[in-house]
Order: structure tokens, then sequence, then C-alpha cells
């Protein structure tokens, strides 16, 4: 397969690196197209107003370009860097899980999103804060084999796989299970500060190991699953229950 590869957390982010890894392991031709920067909670941000700079990386292995812009810049710009159609689009390995209602948020899953757009099947992959480069590994590897094994199964139109894992060692995760979006909703506020010019503003309140606090997570949703160890599927968008639809096909991939 010709996959395109791109994220939400820069192009030398170690998630890009992992699954890029992955893809050339298994055969596949590989094209990055990923933000210079870090561009978290981008959504389905596109630029309207100034020129999309775009810069050649060194890759070995795969063709690889910096973009200055948007999640979804990138993946609408990199069928302009290729003169092959792309099989498949796998976004991430997104630093922390985007699960439930962070999936409106996410540019890692708008990146994905803008794909399947495009009628170029997509995943977008994440893994919950602390997952260290054997955990990124294992994911990848499995995001590749979801790639493989969706690549001729039609999906309905505007329909991509959202994969979420744990941070956990390979050997510790409970089996994948396909589930719905959890519904609660974050729990956050922003701290009143003061500048030393006198101005008033506001920042995000947030702590770096626990993020930012959530509503309990509803059993048998994906935030449930995830907090119990097990890596989840989810099928976004399109009509009607896709998740019941192609549950035991992504199981079947799983024996």
């Amino acid at each position: 397969m010709h996959i395109l590869i791109t994220n939400d957390d820069g192009i030398h982010s170690e998630g890009i690196r992992a699954l890029t890894k992955a893809a050339l392991s298994r055969g596949h031709r590989v094209t990055i197209t990923a933000p210079s920067g870090q561009c978290s909670a981008n959504s389905q941000h596109i630029t309207l107003t100034k020129p999309l700079l775009v810069h050649s990386v060194p890759w070995d292995g795969a063709q690889a370009y910096a973009v200055e812009g948007t999640p979804c810049d990138c993946v609408r710009l990199a069928p302009c860097l290729t003169d092959t159609p792309y099989d498949f689009c796998i976004s991430g390995i997104n630093r922390g899980e985007n699960a439930g209602s962070a999936v409106y948020y996410s540019g890692t899953v708008a990146a994905a999103r803008d794909a399947v757009m495009l009628y170029i099947p997509a995943i977008a992959v994440s893994i919950m804060p602390g997952a260290d480069d054997e955990m990124r590994a294992h994911l990848a590897q499995l995001a590749v084999k979801v790639a493989e094994h969706f690549q001729n199964t039609p999906l309905p139109r505007f329909t991509l796989i959202n994969l979420n894992a744990p941070a956990l060692p390979p050997a510790q995760l409970k089996p994948l299970v396909v589930c719905p979006l959890s519904q609660a909703y974050y729990l956050d506020s922003y701290e009143k500060r003061v500048s030393p010019l006198g101005q008033t503003y506001f920042w995000l309140a947030a702590d770096d190991t626990s993020g930012v606090p959530m509503e309990k997570p509803e059993p048998g949703s994906d935030y449930h699953f995830l907090q119990e160890g097990h890596v989840t599927c989810t099928f976004l968008g399109g009509i009607g229950d896709c998740n019941g639809q192609f549950a035991s096909k992504m199981q079947d991939l799983m024996k």
C-alpha cells in the first residue's frame, strides 16, 4: 500500500516515527505530511488567508514534508506532493487518548476525517499519557495491521476508524474492544491571572500528569474500557451503527 502518515503533534514526534517504522517494516510505501510544530486541538481547522509553506524533511525510506499549517492542511495538500494515489491514511500516534468528546477537538482525528472526505480510508491512532517506545511500537504495528485488514473493505462515506490504547506494556494490555464514544465531558476551568503590566488574562487549568478532569465515563464506553486496560476501537461518522456493522471484521483481525 501507499500509506499517508500525518498527525497533530508535529513531524518530529515519537508517534509519527513509530508509525512510519512499522509501515516500512511491513513493506509499504510511506509519504509523511505533518505540521512543522505542535497543532493539538485544531479540530477541522484549515488555512484560508495565508500561503502554506512546505519543507522537505530527510527521512530514511520515506518521503517526508513539514507543513506550516494545520493537520487538515497536511492531508489536503498530500495529493499535491505525490504522483501516486494513497491507499490509506494513518494519523497519529497522538500523545494522549482521543476518546469520547476529545474526538471533536482532536487535530489527529480531524486529519483522518479529512482523509475520508477525500476518499482515502483512514485510521486515527492515539495512546494515553506516559507511553514509552515499546508501547508506541506495539500500537503502531497494530494500526498498520488494521489498515491492511480494512484496505479493501468499503466503509460508509465520512467513516473513519478511531483506535486508542492505554499506556501499558504490551503484555499487560487487555483485548481490543469495539465500543461507542463516551459522552463524559470535561470538568476543566480557567485560572484568572494578572500580568506584571496589570493586564488580566486566563489560563486553562490542567495537570501535566492527569490532564483535564472529566465526568465519570459510562460503562461500556471507550473511556471506560481504556481505564480498564483495553485497546479500544470506534468507527466514527457514517450512517447507522458502524460499530456493530464492523465489529466482527475487527475481531477477525484479533484472532
